[in-house]
């Protein structure tokens, strides 16, 4: 028998997902930042263990997202700095193990880039972000499972999370940068 169930629909010139619940696919996502070490560089890392919840609207601008990332998934490649930033000095795992998105609404969009209002909490402390969202396409695996794909950045200033680590440097500046740069990549998967 063949599944003659709508995989997607047309919006505004886009084909979307049909309206349904769809989970991050951890096969095909990346939970990633860059920050600036000693004003110089850049370091990379991500989260490992993210999960995400994404409800497609009948009105797609009425989408939303609920996300949770399991703080001592941090990885950066280097077992010393990701210890410390598990550590009471920043992401104090052990007394806020998670990191939470949760949408607010679509606050715009043009073409296939959707601006998705939203709080962020980190340590308890909850502040407005806003994702810019590249919807990258929609169909169905060989194995029958309906999917999209997107990518999604923001910046935001971790001291307004309460990361307020750091350490003066000899020649002017800090270790850590203030600036960080969040970039998520994934598939999301019908329920």
């Amino acid at each position: 028998m063949t599944d003659t169930t709508a995989v997607t629909r047309e919006f505004e010139g886009l084909t979307i997902p049909a309206p349904g619940t769809y989970e991050l696919d951890q096969a095909h996502k990346r939970v990633g930042f860059i920050a600036r070490h000693m004003m110089v560089s850049k370091v990379r890392g991500e989260f490992v263990d993210a999960s995400a919840t994404i409800t497609v609207a009948e009105n797609p601008l009425e989408s939303s997202v609920a996300a949770t990332i399991q703080a001592k998934s941090i990885s950066t490649g280097q077992g010393d700095r990701d210890a410390h930033l598990i550590s009471g000095d920043f992401l104090d795992v052990e007394k806020y193990p998670t990191l939470e998105f949760r949408s607010t609404g679509v606050k715009s969009h043009s073409g296939s880039t959707f601006v998705l209002a939203g709080e962020l909490t980190i340590k308890d402390v909850t502040r407005p972000v806003e994702l810019e969202v590249e919807f990258e396409g929609v169909g169905r695996s060989p194995f029958g499972t309906d999917i999209f794909g997107f990518t999604a950045s923001t910046e935001i200033d971790r001291e307004d999370f309460g990361l307020t680590w750091n350490v003066a440097l000899e020649t002017g500046g800090v270790l850590v940068g203030r600036k960080v740069k969040i970039e998520i990549e994934g598939e999301g998967i019908r329920q």
